[in-house]
C-alpha cells in the first residue's frame, strides 16, 4: 500500500510538472495607457506583433508567451499595487513596461524587494540603472544621459554660449537637464546656463514659460518638454518669436508620437533625437516596418519599436536561460545580445542598460507634417560611460 501511495504521489507530481511546463510564460506589463495614448497605443501594437511572432514560431522553451497588461493611470502607488497583484494572483514570471520615470523607479523598487525581474521598457531616468540600479532591473531605451550625450555632441558645434533650459519638473526632466549641462560644459567650458524653467508635467503655462526664457536673452535653448506640453510650447514660442535665429536642441521631439500631433505647426531646424520611420532602409527595419503595417494598417511610431523589442528581449532571455526562473533569467539578461529593428544590441552586464540607440537629426516640414532630415543613427554603446565610471555611479548588488 505504501509503495503504491508513493508511486501515486510521484505520478501526480509528474503530471503537475508536465502541466506547468505546458502553461504559458506570463509577462506582467504595466503602463500609462490612459495617460499617454500617443505612445502607449503604438507600444501595445508593437508588443502584440512580437508576441504573435514568437508564439507562431512555437513559443520559447516549448511554451507560449502571454502578456497580462495593466494601466497604472500615471500613479506610482497604483503601479506598485498592480505589480504585486500580477505577481501574486496572475503568477507572472516577469514584470515589464512603465512610461514615466518616477513610476519606473517605483516598480523597480518593488522588483528589488521581491526579487522579480523587471525590464523597464520606456522610463529614461539615469537612476534606474545607476544610483538606484540593482540586480533585478534592466532598461531597454537609451537613457537621459545617453540621449543628452548625443545632443550635447551636436550642441557643442554651435557658436551659442548663453543657454536656457525648459523641462518637466520631475525625475526625467531633472536628470535630462543635469546630464546635458554637464556634458556640454565638458566639451565647451565657456558655455553658460542663464535660466531654467520647470513647468509641471502636463500643465505648462506656455506663455509665461516663453516670456521668462526670452527675458534671459539666450543664444540657444535646450528643451525636454514632450506630448501636449511640447505642442503648446512650440505654438507659443513661434508666435512670440522665441525660436527666431535661436538654435533649439530638443530631447525626443523627432519621435512621430510628438511631431505628428503638431502637423504643420511642427518646428523646423531643431536638433532632436527621434525616429524617421519612413526613411530607414536597413533590412531589419524594413522587415519590422512591413510586418507592422501589414498587421495594423498603420505606420510604426517609436513606441511600436520599444514594445516590439521588449517582448523579443524577454523571449531571447528565456531561450538563453532555458527557464522562466528569476535568477536564471537575470543571469541570461546580463550580456544578452539580440537583433532589433535598429540593428544589434546588448544588455550590458555592468549596469543592465541596453545599447539600443537613437536617431539624431533636424526637424523639417514635409507635406504639411513634421519629419526628420539629415539624420544619423547614434549607437547607444558609443554614448555610455566606461566601466570604472559606472562602478562609481552604481551601488553594489
Amino acid at each position: 500500500m505504501l509503495r503504491q501511495a508513493i508511486l501515486g504521489l510521484a505520478a501526480a507530481a509528474a503530471i503537475a510538472s508536465s502541466v506547468r511546463a505546458q502553461e504559458p510564460i506570463r509577462i506582467g506589463e504595466i503602463n500609462s495607457y490612459s495617460g499617454m495614448a500617443a505612445f502607449t497605443v503604438p507600444y501595445r501594437n508593437g508588443w502584440t506583433l512580437a508576441l504573435e511572432e514568437v508564439n507562431a514560431a512555437g513559443g520559447v522553451i516549448g511554451r507560449k508567451l502571454e502578456v497580462v497588461a495593466r494601466d497604472d493611470g500615471g500613479k506610482p502607488e497604483d503601479a506598485v499595487r498592480m505589480a504585486a497583484e500580477l505577481v501574486a494572483n496572475e503568477k507572472v514570471a516577469i514584470l515589464a513596461g512603465t512610461f514615466f520615470s518616477h513610476i519606473g523607479l517605483a516598480v523597480s523598487d518593488y522588483a528589488r524587494q521581491h526579487k522579480v525581474l523587471f525590464l523597464g521598457s520606456e522610463p529614461l531616468t539615469d537612476a534606474l540603472t545607476w544610483s538606484k540600479g540593482h540586480r533585478y532591473t534592466f532598461r531597454l531605451r537609451p537613457s537621459t544621459y545617453m540621449q543628452a550625450a548625443m545632443l550635447a555632441e551636436e550642441a557643442a558645434k554651435l557658436p551659442a554660449k548663453r543657454w536656457v533650459t525648459v523641462a518637466p519638473n520631475y525625475e526625467y526632466g531633472q536628470s535630462a537637464v543635469a546630464a546635458f549641462k554637464a556634458l556640454l560644459k565638458a566639451k565647451r567650458p565657456e558655455v553658460e546656463f542663464v535660466a531654467e524653467q520647470w513647468p509641471a508635467q502636463g500643465k505648462i503655462d506656455a506663455g509665461a514659460t516663453v516670456q521668462a526664457l526670452a527675458l534671459s536673452r539666450p543664444d540657444a535653448i535646450f528643451n525636454v518638454t514632450f506630448g501636449p506640453d511640447l505642442g503648446r510650447f512650440v505654438r507659443e514660442g513661434t508666435t512670440r518669436g522665441l525660436f527666431r535665429n535661436r538654435p533649439v536642441v530638443s530631447l525626443l521631439t523627432g519621435e512621430p508620437e510628438y511631431l505628428d500631433p503638431m502637423k504643420g505647426e511642427a518646428p523646423e531646424g531643431w536638433i532632436v533625437t527621434g525616429y524617421p520611420w519612413d526613411a530607414i532602409a536597413t533590412p531589419e527595419h524594413k522587415a519590422f516596418r512591413d510586418a507592422y503595417r501589414a498587421r495594423f494598417d498603420d505606420y510604426p511610431r517609436l513606441g511600436s519599436v520599444v514594445g516590439y523589442v521588449m517582448v523579443k528581449s524577454l523571449a531571447a532571455a528565456i531561450a538563453k536561460a532555458g527557464s522562466a526562473e528569476t535568477e536564471k533569467l537575470v543571469e541570461a539578461m546580463r550580456g544578452l545580445q539580440l537583433s532589433s529593428p535598429f540593428g544589434p544590441m546588448t544588455y550590458r552586464a555592468i549596469d543592465h542598460q541596453a545599447t539600443l540607440g537613437a536617431y539624431v537629426g533636424r526637424t523639417a516640414l514635409s507635406d504639411g507634417r513634421g519629419t526628420m532630415v539629415d539624420w544619423r543613427y547614434a549607437d547607444g554603446a558609443d554614448y555610455l560611460p566606461d566601466d570604472a565610471t559606472v562602478r562609481k555611479l552604481r551601488p553594489g548588488e
